[in-house]
C-alpha cells in the first residue's frame, strides 16, 4: 500500500508556491518475500514472525532462516486455504477472536509505569504493620451533593473534637456506624497492605502516630483514622491448631466441657502425644482435623486478634502454644513455618495481580480512562443528557429501574455521547443502565443504624445515580474505543491477533485434514503399521518399583509401608464417629464428619477406607452390626463403591489403648491404597511436619513404578544385568531400594501396542499429501534474494 508522509506534504506545499510541476516523493512497496497463488507476505512480516520464534524457542531448538522458511510457508498455506473456505467469517471464529482479543487487550489498555509504582509501594508498605482505629460517616455513594457535604462535615467535626483532647475511642462508640467496631472503640487493630480498601489503608499509612487524618471517601462514607502505632512486619506464620468449638449462647456448663476438653487435650500434648492424634480424636474444626490441623500460611491482619497473637509468638518449628480463647472458641496452636516477607522480584508477580484486582484497580482505571480523553474527542450532548438524567427515580436505587421503548421523541435514539465521531445513543445508555444496575449494600452500617428511618444520605439520588452510571459509560465507550483502535495503535498487538488468527484456522484445517482423519482411517493405519513394522520395536524392559529416600531410616520406613500386597496400609485416618448407648443412626454432626470421609475418598481414587465398629459391654451385638451399615450405607448413597469399602467389627472387644467404655461406641476409619505414590505423599505429609517443612519440593521419599527401558531410570541403568530381586543403593548420599519384578526381552510390537505411535506417524503422512496438494492449488514464489539478505 502507498503512504502519504510527512515528507510529501512538505514537497506539495513548497511546490504549491512556485510554477514548476511538483516532484512527488512515494514510499516504496515493502518487500515480497513470499507468494501463494494470489496472496503475498511480505520480508517484514517473515522476519517478525522468525525473530518471535527465535527468541521464544529453546536455543537448543532454533532454526535457521531457510528452516524456519519452510515452516513458515506451510502454515501460510493452510491459512490461505482456510480463508478460501470462509472459515475466518463463520460465528462462531468471530466470538472465539473477541475472546482472546478482549484477553490480550487488558495489559495494553494499563498503564505499566502506574501499575509498577502500586505495586513497588504496596511492598513498601508489606514492610510495616499499622495499628489504626477508625470512626464511620455514613454516606452512600450516590447521595446528594448537600447529604455529602452534611456527612463531611459531620467528619470533621468528630475530627476537630479529637484533635482538642476527646477520647477517640469514646467518640467511635458513640458515633462510628461501622458494625464491626463501633462497640471496641473502631480498634481496626493491626493490619498490613491488602487488608483494607486502598484509600482507608493509605490514609493509615500516610498518617503519623497518634494524629487523626482527614475525612477519607470510601463507598462506605467518610472515615476518620487515628493511627496508633506502626512496628516492622512479623512477616507470615503457618500454624496447626486443635479447635474446641464454644457455639455463641452456650450456657456455662457448655462453655466448661469445652474448657474440660482443651486442657485433656493439652495435657496429652505435654505428655508427648502426636499433635495429629490429638487434633484428629479432638478438633471440631471438619476442614483440617484429617490434615493434622493443618491451616494455611498468614500474615498479619488475616485471623482474629487472639489467635493471631498466640501464632506469632511461637519461635520454633513444633512450638506449642498453651489454649487460646477467641470468638470460634478454644484453640491450641502448633508453629510449622514462619518466615520474612520474600525479596520483591519474587514477590512482583502476585503483587501485580493483587493491584489489578483489589481497590486499587478504581485508581489504575481512572488514570487510563483520563489518559484516553486526552487522546479522544469526547462530546457530552449536555441538552440530551439532562433529560436522559431526569429518567431517573427511586427504582434505580433498589436496582429495579427499568426502561420502555420508544422513548419520549426528544430521547429516542438521540445521541448522547460522541467519542472520535463515533455517537452513542441515549437507548443505548439506558440499556447499559439497566443491565448493571445492583441492589446497593453497604455491609459496614451498623444494624441500629441500617434498620432505622431511611434518611436521604441512607437512600442517595437517582440524579446522582444515574450521573455516575453516564460517568462509568463513558470511561468504558472510551476504553473499547481504544481497544477496537489498537490493531493500528500498536504494531505489537497487531501481530499478536495476527498470530492469534492464524493459529485457531490451523487448528481448526488440521483437525478435519489431518487429526480426524488419522483418527477414523483404521484401514489406513494398519496397512502403515504394516509398511513400516521395524519401526516399532520394544527394548528390552524391566517392570520395577524405585524407592529414593534421603537416608536409611526413611527408606526402611517406606519399604515398611509397601511390605505386602496392596491395597497398602498408609497410617491416615478419618475422624472417629462416637455414639450414644444404643445408637446406630447418623446425627447432623456425624454426617459431617463422613462428609470428611467422603470427601478423602473422591479426591483419593486409589484409596479404600476401613470401617471399623464397636460397641460397649451393656450393647447387644446388632449395635456395632447397625453403626457400619449406616456408614457403609451414607458413603454407598454418595458414589463410593463397596469395592473400597471393607468392614471390620469388633463388637463388645475392647480396643487396644482404649479404657473408656464411652470410647468403645465408636466407628473409625483407616484409610489404605492400591497407590505406592499414595504411600509416598502421606509418608512425605508426615516427614514434612515433623521437620516443620512446609514446600512441596521437599520431598524426602520418591516412589516410581512402571516398566522401563534402558535410558528410562539413572538407578535402574546403574543395574547390569536386569534380574528379578531388590537391589539397595547409595548414589549420591540417597537410599534407593530397586526392586525389578520381572524383565521383558527385546520384541517387535504389536499394532494394539504400537497403535498411538503409528497414528503419529500416520498423521505426518496425511500432512505432508494435504500440503502437495495445497501447493498445486496456491502456487509457490519464493523470493531467494530476500532470503539470502535474511540469512547473511
Amino acid at each position: 500500500m502507498r503512504q502519504l508522509t510527512g515528507g510529501f506534504l512538505l514537497v506539495y506545499l513548497l511546490a504549491a508556491c512556485k510554477t514548476v510541476a511538483p516532484v512527488v516523493q512515494q514510499t516504496p512497496s515493502p518487500s515480497v518475500i513470499l507468494s501463494l497463488g494470489n496472496r503475498v507476505f511480505t520480508t517484514d512480516d517473515f522476519f517478525q514472525s522468525f525473530t518471535k520464534n527465535q527468541l521464544s524457542s529453546d536455543s537448543a531448538q532454533h532454526t535457521d532462516v531457510n528452516q524456519y522458511f519452510d515452516s513458515y510457508t506451510n502454515l501460510k498455506l493452510k491459512v490461505v486455504a482456510a480463508e478460501d473456505e470462509k472459515r475466518d467469517t463463520t460465528e462462531a471464529f468471530r466470538e472465539e477472536m473477541a475472546t482472546y482479543r478482549k484477553q490480550l487487550a487488558q495489559s495494553y489498555l494499563t498503564d505499566k509505569v502506574l501499575i509498577e509504582s502500586i505495586t513497588a509501594e504496596a511492598y513498601q508498605r508489606m514492610q510495616q504493620e499499622i495499628s489504626a482505629s477508625h470512626i464511620l460517616v455514613p454516606v452512600v455513594e450516590d447521595a446528594a451533593p448537600a447529604d455529602t457535604l452534611a456527612a463531611y462535615q459531620a467528619a470533621l467535626d468528630l475530627r476537630q473534637r479529637a484533635l482538642t483532647g476527646e477520647d477517640f475511642a469514646k467518640l467511635a462508640r458513640e458515633h462510628s456506624q461501622d458494625i464491626t467496631t463501633a462497640s471496641t472503640g473502631g480498634n481496626l487493630g493491626y493490619f498490613t497492605a491488602f487488608s483494607v480498601v486502598y484509600p482507608l489503608e493509605t490514609a493509615a499509612y500516610t498518617t503519623p502516630v497518634g494524629t487523626v487524618s482527614m475525612p477519607v471517601r470510601t463507598r462506605f462514607g467518610y472515615h476518620l483514622v487515628r493511627v496508633n502505632d506502626r512496628r516492622p512486619a512479623r512477616g507470615i506464620v503457618r500454624v496447626a491448631h486443635v479447635l474446641v468449638r464454644v457455639n455463641e449462647g452456650a450456657n456455662e456448663n457448655e462453655t466448661k466441657a469445652a474448657q474440660d476438653r482443651i486442657d485433656a487435650a493439652y495435657t496429652r500434648l505435654q505428655k508427648g502425644e502426636s499433635f495429629e492424634t490429638v487434633c484428629r480424636e479432638v478438633s471440631d474444626d471438619v476442614t483440617s482435623r484429617a490434615n493434622g490441623g493443618l491451616l494455611p500460611s498468614f500474615e498479619t491482619g488475616r485471623q482474629v486478634a487472639p489467635f493471631e497473637e498466640a501464632a506469632f509468638s511461637l519461635a520454633k518449628p513444633g512450638d506449642l502454644s498453651k489454649p487460646v480463647r477467641t470468638s470460634y472458641g478454644w484453640h491450641i496452636l502448633k508453629l510449622i513455618d514462619r518466615r520474612g516477607i520474600a525479596p520483591f522480584a519474587d514477590l512482583a508477580p502476585t503483587l501485580r495481580q493483587r493491584v489489578t484486582t483489589d481497590t486499587r484497580a478504581d485508581v489504575l482505571r481512572q488514570s487510563t480512562i483520563q489518559r484516553l480523553r486526552n487522546e479522544y474527542v469526547v462530546s457530552e450532548n449536555k441538552p440530551i443528557l439532562e433529560s436522559a438524567l431526569q429518567k431517573a427515580d427511586s427504582t434505580l436505587l433498589r436496582g429495579k429501574w427499568q426502561y420502555t421503548e420508544p422513548l419520549d421523541p426528544v430521547l429516542q435514539n438521540k445521541p448522547i455521547l460522541t467519542i472520535a465521531d463515533q455517537s452513542y445513543t441515549v437507548n443505548e445508555f439506558f440499556n447499559y443502565v439497566q443491565q448493571r444496575q445492583q441492589v446497593p449494600r453497604n455491609p459496614a452500617m451498623t444494624t441500629s443504624a441500617a434498620t432505622s428511618a431511611t434518611t436521604p444520605a441512607q437512600a442517595g439520588s437517582p440524579a446522582v445515580a444515574m450521573r455516575r452510571f453516564f460517568n462509568r459509560y463513558v470511561g468504558d465507550r472510551l476504553i473499547a474505543t481504544e481497544e477496537k483502535n489498537l490493531d493500528q495503535k500498536s504494531p505489537e498487538f497487531r501481530a499478536l491477533i495476527n498470530e492469534i488468527h492464524d493459529g485457531v484456522l490451523l487448528s481448526q484445517m488440521m483437525e478435519q485434514n489431518v487429526w480426524e482423519r488419522s483418527m477414523a482411517d483404521s484401514t489406513g493405519q494398519r496397512a502403515y503399521f504394516e509398511q513400516h513394522k521395524d519401526n516399532y520395536q520394544f527394548a528390552e524392559r524391566a517392570q520395577a518399583s524405585i524407592i529414593v529416600a534421603q537416608n536409611d531410616a526413611q527408606l526402611k520406613q517406606a519399604t515398611e509401608m509397601l511390605s505386602g500386597k496392596p491395597p497398602y496400609q498408609l497410617r491416615r485416618s478419618g475422624p472417629a464417629l462416637i455414639y450414644d448407648r444404643n445408637q446406630t443412626s447418623l446425627t447432623s454432626s456425624q454426617h459431617q464428619s463422613l462428609l470428611d470421609v467422603l470427601t478423602v475418598l473422591i479426591r483419593n481414587p486409589d484409596y479404600v477406607v476401613e470401617v471399623t465398629g464397636s460397641h460397649d459391654l451393656a450393647e447387644l451385638d446388632s449395635v456395632s452390626a447397625g453403626r457400619i451399615r449406616a456408614v457403609v450405607s451414607f458413603l454407598q448413597q454418595n458414589g463410593i463403591s463397596l469395592s473400597r469399602i471393607t468392614e471390620k467389627d469388633y463388637q463388645g472387644v475392647t480396643r487396644q489403648g482404649s479404657k473408656d467404655p464411652y470410647m468403645q461406641r465408636t466407628i473409625t476409619f483407616q484409610y489404605f491404597s492400591f497407590s505406592k505414590s499414595d504411600v509416598a505423599r502421606v509418608l512425605n505429609d508426615r516427614l514434612q511436619q515433623s521437620s516443620g517443612s512446609t514446600s512441596a519440593s521437599d520431598s524426602a521419599v520418591l516412589i516410581t513404578e512402571g516398566l522401563f527401558t534402558r535410558g528410562m531410570n539413572p538407578y535402574l541403568d546403574a543395574v547390569a544385568p536386569w534380574q528379578p530381586g531388590t537391589t539397595i543403593l547409595h548414589p549420591a548420599g540417597r537410599a534407593v531400594a530397586l526392586t525389578i519384578v520381572r524383565v521383558e526381552p527385546a520384541r517387535p510390537k504389536t499394532f494394539a501396542e504400537a497403535r498411538g505411535t503409528v497414528i503419529n506417524d500416520y498423521q505426518a503422512v496425511l500432512e505432508k499429501q494435504w500440503l502437495a496438494q495445497l501447493r498445486q492449488k496456491y502456487p509457490v514464489k519464493v523470493n531467494e534474494q530476500e532470503i539470502k539478505k535474511l540469512a547473511k
